[in-house]
């Protein structure tokens, strides 16, 4: 794609530092260069530095290096030039003001990335996981960035559109020449299976993907108990700070008390709720409904029981509403009273490494997965997830006798689909809004 203007921004954080970058990207990027440095820029290789002077009208702004691409050999696809200026904000503020009052004009957040995408650098995949890499707060998320960055996301879609391409051929082939002796007839039996196997393939890749993202987004996890079991405590003790009040009073915590920790390289979002008992207290019936909310979508339970008095009907009642959620249980208060064979802490104490590690031990697996080619994201995974259901409707169709021609509609709505997710069959709102989430300069 050709663009006809120039852009430019600041590429690193405002502020003060020893150097900022003012990146330019377009056809008359060396132009608008040439008309603020002291030095004819005409001759400038691509992949060169240079040292010079920014000037305004004489006067000289500041002492630079340039770094100069020339298209298509650039981040942008483009004729693109990086001035490293002097950090701070005048200074740069000033190199950036030239630049824009030399005929380029203000790139958009994530503009630059958009322009790398457009122009055939990186898919959308690799787009994304620009803006993660970023935006990546542990080791965790920045080597699956990297891994995408790298094409992962395009090494497991290319096999998927392949066998959906071959499928798609063969029934078109025995549909407009039916009379051709040498193209295989596809029917029903031989579609059947092929759609099996590709749907087992993209089933596991769903289920790395749902596992990956959480542990990279953070696993919603609640802490739950009858009141005063220490809930908040525990809270407290992961956080490492007083985040929620305790008291010997039961009931204290009547609204839902939030977090987020890390513990290896796993982050839970705590939730602290209410005590979960029956209560004629409305206030303190309402924050027991808001903790049962927050229980139902939580991906990790934290069921937390008081080793000292020992377990009763409303624990056992808590066990059974859990039974079918991820869960931890927890006996709290052992240096009262230590249960044998249990998972035993002191929260009041900060006494909590057993549940460290019995929360690394359980996820494990999971960070395992986090580092697997699979989708990347909620839109990668929303897109899979869509193709899998188009397929496993043009499955039924398969066994329930109807005309392969007519699975076809099914099998290209699938086929879409994937190629969405690298931006093939992308819409200019769905690229506006993911490219808006970038940094300035980006």
């Amino acid at each position: 794609m050709m663009f006809t203007d120039t852009i430019a921004a600041v590429s690193t954080a405002r502020g003060k530092g020893a150097v900022a970058i003012v990146r330019v990207s377009g056809t008359d990027a060396l132009t608008v260069l040439g008309r603020i440095m002291d030095r004819d820029v005409s001759s400038f290789a691509g992949y060169s530095v240079h040292y010079g002077m920014i000037v305004d009208e004489g006067e000289t702004v500041d002492e630079v290096l340039v770094n100069v691409y020339r298209a298509p050999k650039s981040f942008t696809g483009e004729d693109m030039v990086e001035i490293m200026c002097h950090g701070g904000v005048f200074v740069t503020n000033r190199v950036l003001g030239l630049c824009l009052s030399s005929g380029a004009r203000m790139a958009r957040n994530g503009e630059f990335t958009e322009r790398a995408f457009l122009n055939g650098k990186m898919d959308l995949t690799q787009a994304e996981a620009i803006n993660d890499l970023v935006n990546a707060r542990d080791s965790v998320n920045a080597r699956s960035a990297v891994h995408t960055l790298k094409g992962s996301v395009r090494r497991i879609l290319d096999p998927l559109i392949e066998d959906l391409t071959q499928i798609l051929a063969q029934i078109e082939a025995n549909i407009d020449y039916p009379e051709y002796e040498d193209i295989e007839e596809l029917t029903s039996e031989k579609v059947l299976p092929m759609t099996e196997e590709w749907l087992k393939q993209i089933d596991f890749l769903i289920r790395t993907a749902e596992q990956s993202i959480m542990i990279r987004s953070g696993i919603d996890t609640v802490i739950i108990g009858k009141p005063n079991v220490g809930k908040s405590s525990l809270l407290n003790a992961l956080l490492e700070e007083d985040k929620a009040i305790v008291t010997e009073i039961a009931g204290t915590t009547r609204d839902l008390v939030e977090g987020s920790v890390r513990i290896g390289n796993v982050t839970l979002n705590l939730i602290d709720t209410a005590g979960i008992h029956a209560s004629a207290d409305r206030i303190e019936e309402m924050g027991i409904e808001r903790s049962l909310r927050a229980l139902e979508k939580a991906q990790l339970v934290l069921l937390v029981i008081d080793a000292e008095r020992g377990m009763d009907e409303e624990d056992e009642a808590l066990l059974a509403r859990t039974a079918d959620k991820d869960r931890i249980i927890i006996y709290n208060k052992k240096d009262r009273r230590e249960i044998p064979d249990t998972l035993s802490v002191s929260a009041l104490n900060g006494d909590i490494e057993d549940l460290r590690k019995a929360i690394e031990e359980k996820y494990a697996d999971d960070l395992s997965a986090a580092e697997q080619d699979t989708f990347h994201n909620e839109r990668q995974l929303a897109l899979a997830r869509s193709a899998r259901a188009s397929v496993q409707e043009a499955l039924r169709s398969i066994q329930n006798g109807m005309e392969t021609d007519l699975v076809t509609i099914d099998l290209e709505s699938a086929w879409n689909d994937l190629k969405e997710i690298t931006g093939e069959g992308g819409r200019e709102v769905l690229l506006d809004e993911i490219f808006s989430r970038f940094c300035l300069g980006k």
